[in-house]
């Protein structure tokens, strides 16, 4: 069974940081590029960063180039998030999930989903 487990999420001052992991399992973690994915109260769920494995490219949406770094860990089968200079808009339940063809930028090409983290950032 392929799980995908976010954890880090919680409440942070604006221009604080927060790391979020998200372990998988029951996948070879190395065949997929893994990402992250957002979604704010009454938006629509947004790409945020992915990272490849075929050559470890990573992208990242505009609204947080500069600020996000997505990152991975193969013995843990673990991708991270590390958020940086947090905003108000940054707010969201933050998903992980897993690609195993594309560079996982869009939702309609992911196979697996994870449960997803709180992010709360305020002033």
């Amino acid at each position: 069974q392929v799980q995908l487990v976010e954890s880090g999420g919680g409440f942070v001052q604006v221009g604080g940081s927060l790391r979020l992991s998200c372990a998988a399992s029951g996948l070879t973690f190395s065949r997929y590029t893994m990402a992250w994915f957002r979604q704010a109260p009454g938006k629509e769920r947004e790409f945020v960063a992915s990272h490849t494995w075929g050559g470890g490219f990573t992208n990242y949406a505009d609204s947080v180039k500069g600020r996000f770094t997505i990152s991975r860990d193969s013995a843990k089968k673990t991708v991270y998030l590390q958020m940086n200079t947090l905003k108000p808009d940054d707010t969201a339940v933050y998903y992980c999930a897993a690609d195993s063809t594309g560079r996982g930028v869009r939702i309609v090409g992911m196979d697996y989903w994870g449960k997803g983290t709180l992010v709360t950032v305020s002033s």
